[in-house]
C-alpha cells in the first residue's frame, strides 16, 4: 500500500478537526492538504512510532496553529458586534470574517459508530465552534485535542511543546471561558444534546410549515424570547420576537414562497432555502437553527450560496414543481 493510501482514510476526520480549530470549511481543506503533503514527506522519519491517526492530528493541529498567525478569526454577528435595529444599515464584511457551515458528512467519518458520530456532531454546533474561535489558538488546540479528540495531557503537550503543566493550565482557561459565554451566544439548555428530542423534532417540522405558510405570528412564536436572527455576510442581528417578526414582515418579506428543503450541517438542523424567482426559486440562503429543549435560540442565514451550495451538493436553481 502507497503513502497516499494510508493516509486517505484519515482525511474525513482531520477536516472535522480542522474545521474546529478554523471556523472555515475552506480553510480545513487547505489545512488538510498541507497536512497531507508534510505528511507524505515525513512519512520515512515516522516509521510508525505512534498511531497514525494519532500523528496525522499532531501535524494537522500545527499547520493550524501556523495558518492562525497570520489570519483574524472567524465570529457570527453575534458575537461581532452589537445588537441591531430593523432600520439599521446592512453593512456586509468579507468571507473570510465570517464562521462558515460545514457539511457534516465532509467531517464525520462513517465509518465512526453511531455514538461517535453523534459526538462528533455535537462539536460541530455554530454556538461551540464560534465559541472557540474566540479562544487563543493554543487553548482553542489544546481543548479540542482532549475533549474532543481524547488526547492525553502528555500527548497534547508533546504537540504543543509544551509543559504538562502548561497544558493543565491552558485547558482550565479554556473551559472557563467558555463556560462564561453569555446568553444569546447560541447553544443553551438542551443543545448539547447528541440528537434531536422529539419536542425538538416537532419544533422543527413547525418552524418548515410556519416558513412556507410564511407565517410570521407562527415562526416568531417559534423562538425563545431572547433568540437572534443573523445573515452573514451582513453585520446585523436581530434579538427577540418583536424586532425579528418586523424584519420579516418588511425588509425580509420578499422570502415569501420558499421553498425549503433539509440538509445535514453543523451537526444541527439546517435548510437550503430557494426564494422564488420569475421561474422556479432561486438559491438564496443555508440556514441553520440553534435549539435549546423547547425553542429556537438562533437563526442563522448563511447567504453566500454560490459558493456553499456547492459544497453540499446543491443546485442554485429549483425547476417548478411538477416540471419535468
Amino acid at each position: 500500500m502507497s503513502v497516499a493510501e494510508l493516509l486517505e482514510p484519515h482525511r474525513v476526520a482531520l477536516t472535522g478537526h480542522c474545521y474546529r480549530m478554523l471556523g472555515s470549511s475552506s480553510d480545513a481543506d487547505d489545512a488538510v492538504q498541507e497536512t497531507m503533503l508534510r505528511a507524505w514527506r515525513g512519512y520515512g522519519v515516522f516509521a510508525g512510532r505512534s498511531a497514525i491517526g494519532t500523528w496525522l492530528y499532531r501535524i494537522a493541529t500545527n499547520v493550524c496553529l501556523d495558518q492562525l498567525r497570520s489570519r483574524s478569526r472567524r465570529a457570527l454577528p453575534t458575537l461581532a458586534g452589537p445588537v441591531g435595529t430593523v432600520d439599521d444599515e446592512l453593512v456586509d464584511q468579507p468571507r473570510t470574517h465570517w464562521l462558515e457551515p460545514v457539511p457534516d458528512a465532509r467531517v464525520v467519518p462513517p465509518e465512526a459508530s453511531p455514538a461517535r458520530q453523534a459526538e462528533l456532531r455535537q462539536s460541530l454546533r455554530l454556538a461551540f465552534v464560534a465559541a472557540l474561535q474566540r479562544l487563543p489558538p493554543r487553548q482553542r488546540a489544546a481543548l479540542l485535542l482532549k475533549d474532543v479528540l481524547g488526547f492525553s495531557t502528555a500527548e497534547i503537550a508533546e504537540t504543543l511543546e509544551a509543559s504538562e503543566a502548561s497544558i493543565n493550565s491552558a485547558l482550565q482557561r479554556a473551559r472557563r471561558s467558555l463556560a462564561a459565554r453569555r446568553p444569546g451566544e447560541g447553544g443553551g439548555e438542551g443543545a448539547a444534546s447528541s440528537s434531536l428530542s422529539a419536542t425538538q423534532r416537532e419544533l422543527v417540522e413547525r418552524y418548515v410549515d410556519a416558513f412556507h405558510r410564511y407565517d410570521v405570528d407562527a415562526l416568531v412564536g417559534l423562538l425563545r424570547e431572547d433568540g437572534t436572527l443573523s445573515m452573514p455576510p451582513y453585520t446585523l442581528w436581530l434579538q427577540g420576537r418583536a424586532p425579528i417578526a418586523r424584519w420579516l414582515l418588511g425588509r425580509g418579506s420578499e422570502c415569501r414562497g420558499s421553498r425549503l428543503l433539509p440538509v445535514e450541517a453543523c451537526g444541527s438542523a439546517a435548510f437550503a432555502q430557494y426564494r422564488r424567482a420569475a421561474t422556479g426559486h432561486r438559491a438564496w440562503s443555508l440556514i441553520v437553527l440553534e435549539l435549546d429543549a423547547r425553542a429556537i435560540v438562533s437563526i442563522v442565514h448563511f447567504l453566500d450560496v454560490e459558493r456553499l451550495f456547492p459544497q453540499f451538493g446543491l443546485s442554485l436553481e429549483l425547476e417548478p414543481r411538477g416540471a419535468s
